[in-house]
């Protein structure tokens, strides 16, 4: 019914959209890795807005329609389009050239990522029989866009039992009822009552299922100003507690430097370390009782809550007949008269590629066997290698970089009693590299234990 493989340059067969919110230039285009052409998004941060009319409208409903296309997000895709619409009969007067966001269509599908946005759209524009207003009706729970920068291949399967499929890949993802209230919003059939928009909660209707006791009083001993912890007036200060001792003092061994001038750097005062004498002691400085909890503490009072007598429930509305709702065995589907993609992105680099509608579901099959499977294989083959010699090449650099530091820090002053220890074990990672890792992890415990030492030896 509709075939594009992109081989052949789409200028001339395909229009690009002359609405001036379209700036961002399609390109045919190899996909990269291989020869394989297909329809680019070239630049970041565009609209873009491309047409293509298929040959004869094609009709929906009552035989197996298959909607199939490939993408390749060779930059990822972080916030952006990449879906298809599948347009409907256009107005009289319309031409390929004013395709925009509001050109109606049929059905929309493919990838959508930006945000908390991650699904693969399917939406049906559905006109209600009872009203002729159009409503985009879009599926619940779809799939997720896979993350790599591989070509994958989205697949939808309308079945004149109103079954979809969505696949990806070839792997279905999501089966459901076209018309089925649980897997779209809003279903397409509207609900036989509605709340009654006119009817309005009365003003003596109480939704209170409990309210406080009217009768309950505050105790007079309650008092809400104890407070929540006082002095433990049962404790004794240590004894061997340093009263006179300061927890810190000047470092004996610091110097003023040379080059400090008092008048522009102010006066120089010395850094201070933990007070050695401290360290024995169980501690230093004003002795002051711990706190403990206030056994009278007992907060502000509040009066306990009782069933509320005049509770009446939570107000709803009633309910009325539904003026839209109408009752059908399949979707009135409106016919494909053309395929467009309009999106939005900030990537380039997407590549479309295999545009297919077909009447059946082993046609399909057959081009994704044939023009996406021998693609998506060699393509994953590269990655692998790719992602193996880049995770090679980052453990490299990880270990020269750890060892320059490590080499650097044993020659610290307050690691020299470890410094020949630390050199031993380096020496040894260098020269065994499937030791590297567990060496390193060991080197790192060393200088955390001797710097917890430094920060909290001694001190209770």
């Amino acid at each position: 019914k509709f075939y594009e493989s992109f081989d052949e340059d789409f200028k001339g067969r395909w229009v690009v959209s002359e609405n001036k919110d379209y700036t961002g230039v399609w390109k045919h285009a190899k996909s990269e890795g291989h020869d394989d052409l297909g329809l680019l998004v070239s630049e970041k941060a565009r609209k873009y807005a491309i047409v293509k009319e298929v040959d004869k409208a094609v009709e929906l409903g009552d035989d197996t329609i298959v909607l199939q296309f490939e993408v390749r997000l060779q930059e990822g895709l972080e916030c952006g389009g990449a879906y298809l619409k599948f347009l409907r009969p256009q107005s009289e007067g319309w031409t390929p050239k004013d395709f925009n966001n509001e050109s109606p269509y049929t059905i929309m599908f493919g990838p959508d990522k930006c945000g908390s946005t991650n699904k693969v759209h399917f939406i049906l524009n559905h006109k209600n029989p009872k009203t002729g207003k159009f409503v985009e009706h879009h599926l619940k729970f779809p799939p997720s866009v896979p993350f790599d920068k591989l070509t994958h291949v989205y697949t939808a399967i309308l079945k004149p039992d109103n079954e979809l499929s969505i696949l990806i890949d070839g792997e279905e993802k999501k089966t459901t009822n076209i018309l089925s209230e649980q897997d779209f919003e809003p279903s397409v059939i509207p609900p036989k009552t509605i709340p009654d928009p006119d009817d309005e909660k009365p003003e003596d209707w109480d939704e209170r299922e409990k309210i406080p006791d009217p009768d309950a009083k505050k105790p007079d001993d309650w008092d809400e100003d104890a407070p929540l912890e006082i002095d433990d007036e049962d404790a004794v200060k240590p004894e061997g507690w340093l009263d006179d001792e300061p927890e810190e003092v000047d470092d004996p061994e610091a110097t003023k430097p040379e080059d400090w001038d008092d008048e522009e750097d102010g006066e120089w005062e010395s850094p201070k370390i933990d007070n050695p004498k401290c360290q024995e002691a169980p501690g230093c400085g004003e002795w002051k009782k711990p706190k403990k909890r206030n056994p009278e503490y007992k907060g502000k009072w509040y009066a306990p809550s009782i069933d509320n007598p005049d509770f009446k429930g939570i107000w709803k509305p009633q309910e009325i007949e539904n003026p839209e709702h109408f009752e059908l065995e399949k979707p009135n589907y409106d016919p494909i008269a053309a395929v467009g993609i309009e999106i939005w992105t900030m990537q380039d680099g997407i590549l479309f590629d295999n545009i297919l509608i077909a009447s059946s579901v082993q046609v399909s099959e057959s081009y994704r066997e044939s023009a996406w499977k021998p693609k998506f294989d060699a393509e994953k083959e590269k990655q692998k290698a790719e992602d193996s010699t880049t995770s090679s090449e980052g453990l490299k650099n990880f270990q020269k970089l750890a060892f320059d530091y490590l080499y650097k820090a044993a020659d610290l002053p307050f690691l020299a009693n470890h410094k020949d220890k630390i050199l031993e074990l380096l020496e040894k990672a260098e020269k065994q590299p499937n030791l590297t890792i567990g060496i390193l992890v060991s080197i790192s415990a060393i200088l955390l234990s001797v710097i917890f030492r430094l920060l909290f030896g001694g001190r209770k």
